[in-house]
């Protein structure tokens, strides 16, 4: 049955797909054989929620809402296998259920595990990795149809490369996560100034486990993000349900969503709505389980692009991007997003072999981002700024191969389990080139457009 699709943002759609939702890797497996059988290309996807067209189908998309279950739990070791369709969301209430959290979250829970490996997926902390750090095996589904189990001691470059492999290397039914006893986070949340936080970066990303703070443009006002992490025995003291609802939704979401619409109907009010949202933020303190804390709710519709550039240049990176926006004369609405991670050994990871230091940046839907995002990508470029694999930027193969070390490992894989491009897309062929047998070349197409 032909039918359409589109991601969260709106800004990548296909019409005329083939969409299946297979039970498990046998089935994945007779499907791939058959479109590959028919020439036709696979993409599997999760929730959507990649502003890139990384998941756009060409021809067949793989849905895995029925491969969405919580397979095995061992409480003692922490290793719990789930469904790679399984929703972050479901994943966080079910190991709550058990005792059990993920190590380090991202802000956002919508996504797939499966989706969210693939992209690359991170939180903050300078000691924590990205969620691909966190799994210790997996199941994947190849071109030729067969299915593999791997991690670390079986077949371990493909483990390895598929940590976050893009969904170029063929489709991950199951993943074995190392998960830790349920943790609760004190979180400390506070206006500051912005040359306050450059000056002091390093006390503020080093003293509690997780740090991140949102920079408003046009003015000099942070809001920053202190959590540590705190044993439940000393108790849970959370926001009150009434005002985590009126801060957090209410106001970060409806009301902030009308000044932003506002902003974009008369860009000349952007500065000064930037001022008093910066100047509205309030000090608070309070203690939860740690999704509750590391998960924020998203309903405001936007794109996106983020950066990883090395940590010691990230204070120089944010300081230019401050005089750049001032200087170009752009009026930027939503804030700026300044995160870390420790360095890591996944081969395709922005974090590979160096601890970085995360920058992204958000334009609302409806706006025009391609002025912005192509001043950000000049800024973090000259820093040697990898690009998140899920959000907007206009890299290429070229541009991308001097970046990572393993890129032509990874490459060369991709071209030795799927060399006739079964799981290829425009996407795929620009940023990693074309498989050797594809018959494809690489897409132009630029990937900022909103449209």
């Amino acid at each position: 049955m032909e039918r359409t699709w589109a991601n969260w943002a709106g800004n990548q759609r296909a019409a005329g797909i083939d969409i299946r939702h297979p039970r498990g890797a046998g089935e994945v497996s007779a499907l791939v054989l058959d479109a590959v059988r028919a020439g036709r290309r696979v993409r599997p996807v999760g929730s959507g929620h990649s502003f890139t067209a990384i998941a756009k189908p060409v021809d067949v998309q793989v849905v895995l809402d029925r491969c969405a279950d919580l397979i095995g739990v061992d409480v003692a070791s922490g290793l719990v296998t789930v469904g790679a369709g399984l929703t972050l969301a479901r994943l966080n209430r079910l190991l709550t259920e058990v005792g059990l959290a993920m190590t380090n979250l991202g802000d956002v829970d919508t996504q797939t595990v499966a989706g969210a490996l693939a992209t690359g997926t991170h939180g903050t902390g300078s000691r924590f990795g990205g969620l691909a750090t966190q799994v210790r095996a997996l199941e994947i589904v190849l071109a030729d149809g067969s299915i593999h189990e791997c991690s670390p001691a079986r077949e371990a470059e493909l483990f390895e490369a598929a940590l976050i492999g893009l969904g170029a290397l063929g489709i991950v039914t199951e993943v074995t996560i190392q998960t830790e006893p349920l943790f609760a986070l004190r979180a400390e949340e506070a206006p500051m100034p912005l040359e306050e936080v450059l000056t002091g970066f390093t006390e503020l990303i080093e003293g509690p486990d997780h740090a991140e703070f949102f920079w408003f443009p046009h003015t000099p006002r942070t809001l920053v993000k202190r959590n540590t992490r705190v044993p439940l025995d000393l108790g849970l003291e959370p926001l009150p349900r009434l005002s985590r609802w009126w801060n957090d939704d209410f106001l970060s979401n409806t009301v902030y969503g009308g000044l932003l619409a506002t902003g974009r109907r008369f860009p000349r009010l952007i500065q000064p709505i930037n001022t008093v949202s910066s100047r509205a933020l309030a000090a608070r303190n309070f203690t939860d389980l740690s999704p509750a804390v590391f998960i924020s709710a998203r309903r405001m519709r936007f794109v996106e692009m983020e950066y990883a550039v090395p940590r010691s240049e990230l204070v120089a990176v944010v300081r230019e991007l401050r005089h750049a926006i001032e200087r170009s004369g752009l009026s930027i609405s939503m804030p700026v997003e300044v995160r870390v991670a420790t360095a890591d050994t996944v081969p395709l990871s922005t974090a590979y072999g160096r601890e970085s230091g995360y920058i992204a940046v958000h334009m609302a839907r409806g706006s025009a981002p391609d002025a912005y995002f192509a001043l950000v990508e000049s800024i973090v470029g000259a820093a040697g700024g990898r690009p998140h694999w899920g959000k907007l930027h206009t890299r290429s193969a070229d541009d991308l191969r001097g970046q990572y070390p393993r890129f032509a490992d990874f490459v060369a894989l991709r071209d030795a389990v799927d060399p006739g491009g079964a799981f290829t897309n425009p996407y795929l062929n620009r940023v990693l080139g074309s498989p050797p047998a594809a018959g494809a070349t690489p897409n132009g197409d630029a990937l900022m457009d909103p449209r």
